[in-house]
């Protein structure tokens, strides 16, 4: 995750990862304002968590290490917001009540889950109806190179990344409706050949 920090005065966007496109640009969160917001996942630099709270939310965070959750803490302490942080795995969602969160989001957190379907139904299930999952990760295309040459150096389905086909269908089975699918192109390294990172958002169906 991008390393950026808060003001008083300004509040930074949120961010999808380094050298992707920030939420300024891509627009799928929404108005957070009074939401009830769970990021999975805690990056380098301020947490989106941080930056979600001092838009309005009501945010929590949930992040398997506890260096991670204890640094952002004393970040949030920082910045003088208050956000409900959670070490568990991205899975252990049990500190939010069923259809009870307006919108979760992740930030290239979601490579490291090894059980992503079931990170998928707790998410459905904490989520209200009609209520969205906005997350990036590294782009499967990006996995095919090595030390960023141009020369595909691995077949596409061999790399270990999951597959834009994988995440749709693990969407799908967990009873969500994929509404944006985006690979923006990389803002700081004009030379490369393909994204860094894919970009969904996906909305709850059914209750």
């Amino acid at each position: 995750m991008t390393g950026r920090s808060l003001h008083t005065d300004t509040v930074t966007p949120i961010s999808y990862g380094d050298d992707v496109p920030d939420e300024s640009e891509l627009r799928l969160c929404g108005d957070v304002t009074a939401k009830r917001v769970v990021e999975l996942g805690l990056g380098a630099g301020v947490p989106n968590a941080i930056t979600f709270a001092a838009l309005g939310a009501k945010t929590m965070a949930v992040d398997p290490s506890a260096d991670r959750v204890a640094a952002a803490r004393r970040e949030a302490e920082r910045a003088e917001v208050h956000v409900e942080f959670h070490q568990a795995d991205l899975a252990d969602l049990g500190f939010a009540t069923s259809a009870s969160v307006d919108l979760v989001f992740s930030a290239l957190a979601l490579t490291a889950v090894d059980d992503l379907p079931r990170v998928f139904r707790q998410v459905h299930r904490i989520l209200k109806p009609g209520s969205p999952l906005v997350f990036s990760v590294p782009h499967p295309m990006a996995a095919m190179l090595e030390g960023g040459e141009v020369v595909l150096r691995k077949p596409y389905w061999s790399t270990g990344a999951r597959t834009t086909a994988d995440l749709f269908t693990a969407l799908q089975r967990a009873n969500f409706q994929v509404d944006v699918i985006l690979e923006p192109q990389p803002l700081a390294n004009a030379n490369t050949h393909v994204p860094s990172a894919l970009v969904m958002r996906a909305r709850k169906l059914g209750v």
